[in-house]
């Protein structure tokens, strides 16, 4: 079995994705888990940036 290259890491996000689910439940729209999601990775120093835009590549010319 391959170990994950970010196995910590990972490891932290997929329990701050399991505490949101636990602690909402089903029902709410996208952006409350994700501000709820974004105070658990703030609360355990996960840096991240929420909607990063990135370009999507159709051919040799960004689509975006």
């Amino acid at each position: 079995m391959a170990l994950l290259r970010h196995e910590e890491l990972t490891y932290k996000i997929i329990g701050c994705a399991l505490t949101v689910h636990k602690t909402l439940g089903n029902g709410f729209q996208e952006v409350i888990y994700q501000r709820s999601l974004a105070l658990e990775f703030a609360k355990n120093s996960i840096l991240f940036e929420r909607e990063k835009e990135i370009p999507i590549f159709r051919g040799k010319k960004p689509s975006i």
